[in-house]
């Protein structure tokens, strides 16, 4: 079950969308969402997805570990030198969306040392509502929620939910168990978000991570094409 308008948005290019030399870098596409909403296994699962047709790389942020960087290398869902961690050492919004200079020379090394890419996805630590990446970080950006943090969520909008250029609702094979209406939270995001697109999905079915490869790979279509 999903909403989707096929609404894929405007490709933001930024003063630095290109890299030194002149030509293309990376688009960079940032997740952002509670703790244990799916975040890493979204990114995880996107790299399985789109890994034999593009060329990308992961950038992690973790408040004191490395656990979200050393989860997809022991996937093995990228080579380990597409993958990096950021430690925040305070709050994940800090160093995503205050400070985000750590995370910017970690997208930099990775274009530097594994490019050329297409693509870098930027995971942040688990953080609240109002988390959000600072567009000097992020040309787009994906907030991860799920069906066991409750179904009003949705309703309770704030800055991720309301704005993210995709918003996921995560782990829909749960509601059942928890008590969750899909519908009413299908309902309840499309209110909030009017025309942006949602997803609804469960990384253990097999449409799985589809629809969120599918809105990336739009994203990137017009990233290289403005």
């Amino acid at each position: 079950m999903h909403l989707d308008h096929s609404h894929h948005g405007p490709a933001a290019v930024s003063a630095d969308a290109h890299r030194p030399d002149g030509t293309r870098r990376a688009l960079r596409i940032g997740l952002g969402g509670p703790v244990g909403s799916g975040k890493t296994a979204t990114v995880a699962a996107l790299c399985r997805a789109l890994r034999d047709e593009l060329s990308l790389a992961v950038v992690t942020n973790d408040i004191y570990t490395r656990e979200d960087a050393e989860f997809l290398l022991r996937e093995a869902v990228l080579p380990p030198e597409r993958i990096t961690a950021v430690e925040t050492g305070a709050c994940p919004h800090t160093a995503i969306r205050d400070d985000i200079s750590a995370n910017l020379e970690a997208v930099e090394d990775l274009e530097e040392e594994a490019g050329p890419l297409d693509l870098i996805l930027v995971e942040s630590g688990g953080d609240n509502l109002t988390a959000t990446f600072s567009k000097g970080l992020v040309d787009a950006q994906v907030f991860v929620i799920d069906v066991a943090g409750g179904d009003d969520i949705p309703r309770k909008g704030g800055p991720g939910v309301a704005t993210a250029d995709l918003l996921v609702v995560n782990k829909t094979d749960l509601a059942p168990y928890v008590g969750s209406d899909l519908a009413r939270m299908a309902a309840d995001a499309k209110e909030q978000r009017g025309e942006l697109p949602v997803v609804l999905q469960s990384l253990r079915e097999e449409a799985g991570v589809r629809e969120a490869a599918d809105w990336v790979r739009g994203r990137l279509a017009a990233w290289t094409s403005a």
